[in-house]
């Protein structure tokens, strides 16, 4: 017999909460047709399971049946083999219930782990494909808790929802068939009765469960005040105020509110123990009393095996109908699930491959931008006909204040994001008509933002190039300027990096992943405020590895240090996603605009400081470190 609030005495499952109401998915064909569709491969594997579950019912109810038989053939007939038989025979169907429910659960445990292996694959392969803007506009725990969570409740869905419909309903039809084969006033007693199981389990449930989230609610409204007042700075601000007395009466009146819930959902579990508790009784005292009757006053065929068979296949069937009557519950959920997971399928790919895309004969790194406009939504324009062309071994500085468009520029040559109006042609070609492996491969890019993968150094040079050869990582690594640091320690090109690169400095990060973009070995190569972020000292280091770069290569460069933009062979100064001037420096600086402001606020301190490092002069003090 089932626990309390149901199956497993699950209290809370037993119904939906209002939220999972309103959100409640529309169940249509076509969505049923497509939840199938993933069981459709393994549909010899789940025809097993369909005959495992019917023959495992059959078996788990004969017992039942059994035991009339040894009490009328072996007890009241006094026949000893007759009844070691029957037992034996009871107990072997029992082993042999056991056993194919093993087989039931392995085989259900196999088909639920193939259909998520077959749609986490699909996911990440679906999710590899989007565009940057849907990284960018999604939440990181959502698609993760996707990829996760939501599909592995598809694991449980197979494995419960799925086999306990199945399951239940093979019982109950069978149970049914041998009562009312053993004698059909009695079964037709007994089914009227299990309603008055049903409904107080389904109603206690509910009562159970509501107190329940009442009292969560309470405990984490003691754990908010415990978190606030307790915590160093919160003890500080109580003191300061006096306010001592106050938290205590707040803290005292929420902990006897969830004491009194305690007790109150306590005390429900116990009435409704004794509510099921008499109705389970009432059923099998009805049979017995009309089966009595039926036999003294009716003198019906009946035996005293026949009502005990009866009594025990009504307790068999009070399991399978409450847990289909809460069935709905679960099926709804799980399609509430599957609806989640649909919704990122059917997210379209902004961004692939033209069906005629092409593969250029050279590759140059040539850029040029022509009426570019761009926006991440509706209400804001970021770049508005932006036009320019870089040439193949030029190089081209951006500079502009902070949310101009200046990296929105570089995402667009790379198709992270595809232009809304105008083109953006690499090799003299839309990007847009490019091979995507092919142009992405052609453009390196360096950004403020270094992520190294949790691994070793030389991982994460590999993620570049696999098949570079030591000779190529250590010739990288020398001209990003880190090869000599790394030489110095330990474990060399072995050393981990920890979580995102956290056990090196920024400047170290930057410098190996300057290595990684040039074992890449891209045509174009971009640097896009590389050393921001970083103190001078890193930014020197980094500064020696970027200008023979600059020299060499078809090169992007969005800085904040002067020496690196007069490196340029022309500068772009972007201002509310336009190209406001462009020119060489000396000629920006006199024409009293947007650089001109950029030069006195930014440019013009960093150079101050340049030329204080350059005499050996910091704040005030000698440096003495040759780093500088």
């Amino acid at each position: 017999m089932p626990g309390p609030g149901g199956p497993g005495g699950r209290f809370g499952r037993s119904y939906l909460t209002e939220e999972e109401k309103a959100s409640a998915p529309k169940v249509t064909p076509e969505l049923l047709k497509r939840v199938f569709s993933y069981l459709k491969p393994y549909w010899k594997q789940m025809l097993l399971v369909i005959c495992a579950i019917f023959v495992s019912s059959v078996f788990s109810l004969m017992p039942s049946v059994l035991t009339g038989r040894i009490i009328d053939e072996g007890l009241i007939g006094r026949n000893m083999s007759a009844l070691v038989r029957l037992i034996i025979l009871s107990l072997a169907v029992t082993l042999g219930a056991n056993l194919i429910g093993v087989l039931e659960s392995y085989l259900n445990t196999w088909i639920a782990q193939h259909i998520t292996f077959d749609m986490r694959n699909a996911m990440f392969r679906h999710l590899q494909k989007m565009s940057q803007s849907f990284f960018t506009a999604n939440n990181q725990g959502d698609i993760i808790t996707r990829m996760t969570s939501d599909i592995d409740g598809v694991q449980s869905i197979i494995t419960n929802t799925l086999s306990s419909i199945l399951s239940n309903a093979i019982t109950l039809l069978v149970a049914v068939v041998v009562m009312y084969r053993e004698n059909w006033i009695l079964a037709t007693v007994g089914i009227l009765i299990i309603p008055l199981f049903v409904i107080p389990t389904r109603r206690a449930g509910k009562t159970r469960w509501s107190l329940t989230r009442e009292a969560q609610a309470a405990n984490d409204e003691i754990n908010g005040i415990l978190n606030e007042t307790l915590s160093v700075s919160g003890q500080l601000l109580v003191k300061l105020f006096g306010k001592e007395e106050k938290e205590y009466e707040k803290y005292k009146a929420a902990n006897e509110k969830m004491i009194n819930l305690n007790i109150r959902e306590g005390m429900a579990g116990r009435w409704f123990r004794v509510v099921i508790s008499t109705f389970s009784s009432i059923g099998p005292m009805l049979l017995y009393l009309v089966g009595g009757i039926l036999m003294m006053r009716y003198d019906a065929d009946l035996t005293v095996g026949d009502i005990t068979v009866l009594v025990a296949l009504l307790g068999r069937m009070y399991g399978p109908v409450n847990q289909l009557l809460n069935i709905q519950v679960d099926w709804i959920r799980s399609m509430a699930m599957f609806t989640r997971i649909f919704e990122y399928y059917d997210m379209p790919i902004e961004i692939q491959n033209a069906p005629d895309a092409v593969i250029p004969e050279r590759a140059t790194g040539e850029v040029t931008f022509e009426h570019v406009a761009f926006s991440y939504n509706k209400e804001r324009q970021i770049l508005k006909d932006v036009n320019f062309e870089l040439k193949s071994g030029h190089s081209v500085a951006i500079v502009g204040p902070s949310g101009s468009g200046k990296s929105t520029m570089i995402n667009l040559i790379p198709r992270l994001y595809d232009v809304d109006e105008g083109r953006v042609t690499f090799e003299g070609i839309d990007v847009r008509k490019i091979d995507l492996t092919w142009l992405r491969k052609q453009v390196g890019i360096v950004s403020q933002e270094t992520y190294l993968f949790n691994g070793t150094i030389r991982e994460n040079l590999l993620y570049a190039k696999e098949d570079a050869t030591e000779e190529e990582l250590i010739d990288a690594l020398k001209k990003a300027n880190i090869y000599d640091l790394i030489e110095k320690q330990e474990e060399g090109l072995d050393a981990r990096v920890g979580n995102r690169g956290l056990k090196l400095s920024g400047g170290e990060k930057q410098r190996i992943s300057i290595a990684r973009v040039l074992l890449k070995d891209p045509a174009l190569l971009v640097f896009d405020e590389a050393t921001s972020a970083l103190d001078s000292i890193s930014e020197n280091k980094i500064q020696e590895a970027i200008d023979p770069l600059i020299a060499s290569r078809t090169s992007i460069l969005i800085a904040h240090r002067l020496s690196t933009i007069l490196a340029a062979d022309e500068i772009l100064v972007i201002k509310d996603g336009e190209i406001v001037e462009r020119g060489q420096h000396e000629k920006l600086v006199d024409a009293g605009g947007v650089y001109t402001e950029l030069y006195r606020t930014q440019f013009a301190k960093a150079l101050e400081n340049e030329r204080e490092r350059a005499e050996g002069l910091w704040d005030g003090v000698v440096l003495d470190d040759p780093d500088y």
